[in-house]
């Protein structure tokens, strides 16, 4: 554990940029994956994002099998600056537990979660991207600045006030009532279609269910109204580690609102876990006034493609003469 604690805290320190958050004309959702994306919401825009899924779990070296609903309810909020934004997570899950000697009703609030996110990169801040009109080779090479992610950082507190039948834990091993969380957040743009968002995440550091969590997660972009999404979820602690793999879709209703379907599977069966459902996500965006951003007058590397292409059109020139 010391180890994958020395990992996170190195991460942090690749973290040093300052930016600006953008608000998009279509709603911006985490769901229907688990990932948070690196933008928020904007400034004074309040988000509601939920869905309810039916689990299955069963456990082959314990003998039991659990199966039952979860509902899921987050709340994003843009407030004070435009890059800033605060998140209310909160999971609750009924289920009934069956095993050889055993069958019982379980349900609690199996996650909740308060904290803040603030974007502190945007490698597209004032920047546009102008065509070389001097070069038709230059406008078709790969844009290097796709490979750097927007990145923003989380910090947050768990609340657990009710004991949690869910965490894995022998019953003797009491869950602390507040323990705080930590994440990095990146978000990569590859043209106009994909999205690659990476989480690295130091949950409920100090206790005894502390945890390096990651998600991965790949979006596309089929059209203006349909996207679909594939994922990976790791947990590395010492009650659970695992892995989850989750795709699903996500349909644009409005610009204000998306209905959603995703299905996930984990790879162990200590125990094997699969879980489908459906999400909503709305916004009201009523009080949003769009953040002027004046832009540059161009990269060192755009002029310099600029006067390459010159020489080359100069040459092309002067062999015709």
């Amino acid at each position: 554990m010391k180890s994958l604690q020395s990992l996170f805290v190195l991460s942090l320190f690749l973290v040093a940029h300052c930016a600006m958050a953008q608000f998009t004309d279509d709603i911006n959702s985490n769901r229907p994956g688990r990932s948070m994306m690196a933008f928020s919401v904007g400034k004074s825009i309040f988000q509601a994002e939920s869905g309810i899924n039916y689990v299955s779990e069963d456990h082959k070296a314990l003998d039991y099998k659990a199966n039952g609903l979860m509902g899921e309810f987050d709340v994003r909020w843009g407030l004070f600056f435009e890059q800033l934004e605060f998140i209310a997570e909160i999971q609750y899950q009924n289920d009934k537990y069956t095993s050889a000697i055993l069958e019982k009703n379980r349900s609690a609030l199996k996650k909740t979660l308060f904290g803040a996110k603030y974007l502190v990169y945007d490698p597209f801040k004032n920047y546009e991207e102008k065509p070389n009109v001097y070069s038709w080779k230059a406008n078709q090479k790969f844009k290097w600045r796709q490979l750097l992610p927007a990145v923003a950082v989380y910090a947050g507190v768990n609340l657990n006030f009710t004991d949690n039948p869910f965490n894995y834990a022998p019953v003797t091993v009491e869950e602390s009532k507040i323990s705080p969380k930590a994440m990095v957040i990146a978000q990569n743009q590859f043209g106009s279609r994909w999205v690659l968002v990476t989480n690295v995440a130091y949950n409920k550091i100090g206790t005894d269910f502390a945890s390096i969590d990651y998600i991965l997660t790949l979006t596309r972009g089929f059209n203006k109204k349909w996207s679909g999404f594939i994922e990976n979820q790791g947990f590395m602690g010492d009650y659970y580690s695992d892995g989850i793999i989750r795709a699903g879709a996500a349909y644009l209703f409005n610009k204000d609102m998306q209905i959603d379907a995703s299905i996930g599977k984990n790879i162990k069966d200590t125990p094997s876990i699969i879980s489908g459902g459906i999400g909503f996500s709305w916004r009201f965006a009523k009080n949003y006034q769009e953040v002027k951003i004046e832009k540059d007058n161009g990269s060192k590397m755009d002029k310099k493609m600029k006067k390459k292409g010159e020489k080359e059109a100069k040459k092309r020139k002067d062999a015709v003469e």
